[in-house]
């Protein structure tokens, strides 16, 4: 199956929402009341999400670093390489902001306005 998308620890046993998770992060959701147990689904959806774009960003700069010099010319080389940059530190932001609605949801239950759930 994986790993969970959660923790990254142990491996998944579950999918909720089409994200991998083991049983001691889905008993996590368990204890949140049923009504909001979306809400929490969702926001883990995210951060696994969140956190896949982080990791292939990351993948993709340190192939970069690697491959120098790339035999790019200075302008062209230069940009790349800060485009990268720029796209890993947006994906680390995104990861951050949602870990926080995560954290922000369990520990003092406040749910996003933005998420829409159907």
């Amino acid at each position: 199956m994986g790993l969970c998308a959660f923790c990254k620890d142990r491996q998944a046993q579950f999918y909720e929402y089409g994200v991998p998770i083991c049983p001691d992060c889905r008993s996590i959701g368990e204890t949140v009341p049923d009504h909001k147990t979306d809400i929490y689904f969702a926001l883990l959806q995210d951060l696994a999400e969140a956190k896949v774009r982080a990791e292939a960003a990351l993948i993709e700069f340190k192939s970069l670093i690697a491959n120098l010099p790339s035999g790019l010319h200075p302008p062209d080389g230069a940009q790349h390489i800060q485009d990268v940059s720029h796209e890993l530190t947006a994906a680390r932001k995104k990861m951050g902001r949602a870990s926080d609605r995560l954290e922000d949801y369990l520990n003092r239950r406040i749910g996003p306005e933005d998420l829409n759930l159907r």
